[in-house]
């Protein structure tokens, strides 16, 4: 049959591997590979954002910056077009040794002017070569078309899927950090249970990186496959007639759209598990745990309440801001009637809201540093004013405090120092009248400080307490 022709190789060689078209304004990468300028830049605009730049044909990294034009191939393109290479030797047929220049239709095998009136043709459809030629190549442009827009689609849908994987990792990491943040709340008991969770955690994100890898090399094979048809398909239409027209009708027939299937992705039951990491609560599992951590699990039912600092019970050396929210110790002692409810040896404050029932949080932000000094809680309003008291529950005070870095429970008979992973700025004060029970939290992380054993508030109101000792030092109650 037909010889190959000596310009083919060299037409492969002009082409860009992406648009599969001839090279315009060919740049070359630090590879080696020659593509389109444009067809480069979309490549890049489209995949730069994903991570470092791959060659399309083998994958070396680049980058955008290091395109070289290649002047000299883009001349030799020019140069070959016009060419126009031609045909190479005649194709004859093997029994009469003539010009294969007719087709017959209905066997769609070239014959010859003899075959044409042998009895095996004589009654059948017989077209000149060139004409049966562009019958078919009318029915190629459609399904070339076809595959084109496929190979588009194929290749959003695996843009799309690296984006999805990208929304998953996201998450699961989300995930994570909230199994961790909500174990590290709940102590050694709660440790085995963010175990537990994060084991699971992995095992799903093992299920979703196979799902994805499964996905991405699925729909990186069907866009190979697609690459080779349709650059099969492009071949057939530079092929002279005979060689066009050889097996043309099996090779239409897998250019029929259907066969091109998108991979299932991730599954809904997969999203439905991960999105139960997202919303997951740990106070479920917990519910008998240890008494101590009972108004800590419950903070959600804890409401804010807006505390106000009370100037009637502010010691002289206080400075109360007009609005009441903020309390500033200064060294210049303050002119004011020592009435009842003033507190004297001490520079401590109430706040003015005081609480018999229900349950209640308020936020206090405080100072941090290596001289800072304050402390924090809740004190019965029968506390004594005018006399030194010790700081603790038996004496009407549940406090924490800081000083020099370290932090305490007020506890009787001595203070608890309490190990924190750091020295909180924001301290949440929670308050459960009817429990018998005070509670304080880091309100940015939400780790527990510390939470004192359940009392006895015999139907005392309970106030908010705060205590500064130092020149210039200052404490803010939070919105």
């Amino acid at each position: 049959m037909a010889t190959a022709r000596p310009g083919q190789g060299i037409q492969e060689e002009i082409k860009c591997p992406i648009c599969l078209e001839h090279l315009t304004n060919p740049v070359t990468l630090e590879c080696g590979h020659n593509f389109c300028q444009a067809c480069i830049n979309d490549y890049c605009e489209t995949w730069e954002q994903h991570g470092p730049l791959e060659c399309p044909v083998c994958r070396a990294r680049f980058q955008k910056g290091n395109l070289h034009p290649n002047w000299q191939l883009g001349n030799l393109v020019d140069s070959i077009k016009q060419l126009q290479l031609v045909p190479g030797v005649v194709d004859l047929c093997v029994k009469h040794k003539k010009e294969l220049n007719l087709f017959c239709w209905e066997d769609g095998v070239a014959v010859c002017v003899v075959c044409e009136r042998s009895p095996e043709h004589r009654s059948h459809s017989v077209l000149l070569i060139e004409e049966a030629a562009q019958k078919y190549k009318e029915q190629i442009q459609p399904e070339l078309e076809s595959l084109r827009k496929e190979r588009k689609r194929l290749e959003a849908q695996r843009v799309s899927e690296s984006q999805k994987h990208q929304e998953y990792q996201e998450k699961t990491k989300a995930a994570r950090q909230k199994i961790v943040s909500e174990s590290q709340r709940l102590h050694q008991f709660i440790e085995q249970q963010k175990q537990l969770q994060l084991a699971r955690l992995a095992e799903l994100e093992r299920e979703i990186e196979v799902i994805q890898e499964e996905t991405v090399t699925k729909l990186s094979q069907e866009i190979s496959c697609l690459d080779s048809l349709i650059r099969e398909m492009e071949d057939k239409c530079q092929q002279p007639p005979v060689d066009l027209l050889q097996d043309i009708r099996s090779t239409l027939s897998r250019c029929k759209k259907g066969q091109f299937q998108l991979p299932a992705g991730i599954s809904p039951e997969l999203q439905t598990r991960l999105k139960s990491f997202n919303g997951l609560n740990l106070r479920e599992m917990i519910s008998l745990f240890q008494d101590t951590l009972q108004s800590y699990l419950k903070e959600g039912s804890y409401p804010k309440v807006t505390v106000t600092l009370d100037p009637d019970t502010a010691h002289p050396h206080l400075f109360l801001s007009d609005d009441g929210r903020s309390v500033r110790c200064t060294i210049i002692r303050q002119r004011l009637p020592d009435n009842p409810d003033r507190f004297y040896t001490y520079s401590y404050v109430l706040g003015r809201e005081g609480f018999i029932t229900g349950r209640h949080c308020w936020e206090v932000e405080v100072e941090v540093g290596e001289e800072a000094f304050w402390a924090v809680g809740v004190a019965r309003e029968s506390v004594k004013r005018k006399r030194l008291i010790h700081l603790s529950p038996e004496w009407g005070i549940w406090a924490v405090q800081c000083s020099r870095s370290q932090v305490q429970a007020l506890t009787c008979p001595k203070p608890t120092a309490l190990s924190l992973c750091r020295v909180p700025s924001r301290i949440r004060v929670c308050l459960d009248c009817a429990a018998g029970r005070v509670s304080f939290l880091d309100a940015d992380t939400k780790a527990p400080i510390f939470t004192f054993p359940p009392a006895s508030f015999s139907g005392d109101r309970i106030h908010p307490w705060f205590w500064l000792r130092d020149d210039g030092a200052e404490l803010r109650l939070c919105h």
